[in-house]
């Protein structure tokens, strides 16, 4: 993907990692100012080792049920550059209306199915899982690229696991 002009900030988004941190996830995030972190965490270890790379924002996912994880936030909203963001693990949870929230990029995870689009004027990315494989589906991350308001773009980045 060609750099968005201007960029300022590049954030790494990652989520599904169930305990399992690759070092091809951590390689594909080094370098970014920030990490998002969509949920299915499996243990403060995940959070503890992309915090090496950058900050860590993070929701909790359906799987992230042990005292740690319990007290994780469903939801999260930054603003970051003039974009505000909203993460949350389930797409289907989502529960505002994004572009009358002012809200740019929603980040999810949940399905492992990586995914970027755009509706109604709102980024909508899914890094897929940087866990363990399921099914047959890619294992990833995702990188997010703030150029300002209104100059946002994210693309998946594959992981060779």
């Amino acid at each position: 993907m060609p750099p968005v002009h201007g960029v300022s900030r590049v954030i790494g988004l990652i989520s599904d990692t169930h305990g399992l941190i690759r070092p091809e996830a951590l390689a594909a995030l080094a370098g970014v100012e920030r990490i998002i972190h969509a949920g299915d965490v499996g243990g403060r270890e995940v959070i503890d080792a992309l915090a090496t790379i950058a900050p860590v924002d993070v929701v909790r996912g359906n799987n992230d049920l042990d005292a740690w994880g319990r007290r994780l936030p469903e939801t999260r909203t930054l603003d970051l550059d003039g974009a505000r963001l909203h993460l949350l693990h389930d797409l289907q949870a989502l529960s505002v209306d994004p572009a009358a929230a002012g809200i740019q990029v929603v980040v999810t995870g949940h399905s492992h199915v990586a995914r970027v689009d755009r509706r109604d004027g709102v980024l909508f990315v899914n890094p897929g899982s940087a866990g363990p494989r399921r099914f047959r589906l890619a294992v990833s991350v995702a990188l997010l690229r703030l150029g300002g308001p209104g100059r946002l773009e994210a693309e998946v980045v594959p992981l060779a696991v």
